[in-house]
């Protein structure tokens, strides 16, 4: 490494824009709020779990379809090799759902997403590794252009060439990597973890009280000692609420409400838990943040499709395309295989828009009867295989002289 480029990386090591990697694998960056941000830490968080299980969960379990492109139409290639491995189960030890929310929790998370590219000898693709954890994973650049892959599996330094490596790249578009949500939010994770920190140590132990006891008189130690006894014996818990109270010698409780600052601690909250969904793109009401409307639309179709469209859309296409573009070979590519997830059963409505959209596709030819059977998982009907067409807008010159007669129309 020469002068210049130790300098680049001191400069982006001040700034906070160096691969947090490497401090993730021994616990995690500091923040300027002094809370440690690791993967550990932002899943402590319930709005980045949710998040990360939401779009990770989502994702895994659309199936990933192999197809082909066979007389201008595209039919299921389940008899190719990566079809088994992609939509079934990619390795010995994990289903297919197991798999891709791994993948795709490493994306969200640490930009990145590998899995080692298992071969036989006549370099055919039969399984896929289980994946590699991204803070464990070093990518360079040698110096014919390819990338070079090392990491450690229980002390033993591994390393692959560029082929034997499925690397899914998150947001950024660095050959080398995708941006690390944990390096880029850690100081928005880092003041939610701080938060949620000083709510618990608010509320510790229940020590805010509910009420003051006010007298006219000053007590002894003695019977300060023994009044507050008396009040937690008797009224202190959620059994012994709504038990009456009985005050001598000029006694008066007074009802405390929530203070200000604690009022203020809950809305630091709410806007941390916004601040969360923003860095995964994901629309808080999705996660249980119900504080907000949504301009997304009433209906839960309606949201379904906003969160396909600008959530779930690119990351599907990076998906596919990184499977694509390392998992295909020329031959493949050749013969029209390509590589798609399945958005029908996550856009499919309720029974009432299934018949609307059936009825249209049937009316108009589009579909056939055995067709939409099989969306709805019945088994076929003799005949079903032959479109309809409705007939009642022919042209009125092309109308049989027998229905003329009789006032009727096809």
């Amino acid at each position: 490494m020469n002068l210049f480029q130790k300098a680049l990386g001191y400069v982006a090591r001040s700034i906070g824009l160096t691969d947090p990697r490497l401090t993730q694998a021994v616990g995690g960056r500091m923040t300027t709020t002094g809370e440690v941000v690791s993967t550990a830490s932002v899943l402590g968080l319930a709005s980045a779990w949710a998040c990360v299980n939401l779009l990770a969960g989502t994702i895994a379990s659309l199936p990933l379809m192999v197809y082909r492109t066979r007389g201008g139409a595209r039919v299921v290639a389940t008899d190719h090799p990566l079809y088994m491995i992609l939509h079934n189960s990619p390795n010995a030890d994990q289903t297919a759902v197991d798999f891709w929310e791994f993948i795709c929790a490493c994306i969200e998370l640490g930009g990145n997403a590998y899995a080692e590219i298992i071969r036989s000898s006549d370099g055919r693709v039969i399984a896929l590794s289980v994946p590699i954890a991204p803070e464990i994973m070093t990518v360079r650049r040698l110096r014919d252009g390819s990338l070079q892959y090392e990491w450690s599996d229980n002390g033993i330094r591994l390393v692959a060439a560029q082929e034997n490596m499925l690397h899914i790249r998150g947001f950024g578009g660095n050959p080398l990597g995708g941006l690390s949500t944990l390096s880029f939010g850690r100081q928005t994770f880092g003041l939610a973890q701080a938060i949620e920190r000083a709510s618990g140590d608010t509320f510790r132990n229940g020590v805010r009280p509910s009420g003051l006891l006010k007298t006219a008189d000053t007590l002894t130690l003695d019977q300060r000692k023994q009044a507050e006894e008396l009040l937690q014996e008797k009224f202190a818990g959620a059994i012994n609420a709504g038990r009456p109270m009985l005050l001598d010698r000029g006694m008066d409780w007074v009802q405390l409400s929530i203070s200000p600052e604690d009022a203020q601690m809950l809305q630091s909250r709410a806007f941390s838990v916004e601040e969360v969904c923003r860095f995964f793109g994901v629309p808080p009401f999705m996660v249980g943040h119900t504080e907000k409307t949504t301009s997304w639309g009433t209906g839960l179709e309606q949201q379904t499709l906003g969160f396909q469209k600008f959530t779930l859309r690119r990351r599907l296409k990076r998906i596919e395309q990184a499977l694509a573009k390392q998992l295909l070979s020329p031959a493949d590519r050749q013969a029209g295989i390509v590589i798609e997830f399945n958005l029908e059963g996550l856009l499919r409505g309720d029974s009432g828009a299934r018949a609307s959209f059936y009825q249209q596709m049937l009316s108009n030819g589009v579909m056939t009867i055995n067709e939409v059977r099989a969306l709805e998982n019945l088994a076929p009907v003799e005949g079903g295989e032959v479109p309809r067409m409705q007939m009642q807008n022919v042209p009125i010159n092309q109308i049989s002289p027998g229905l003329e007669q009789s006032g009727t129309s096809a």
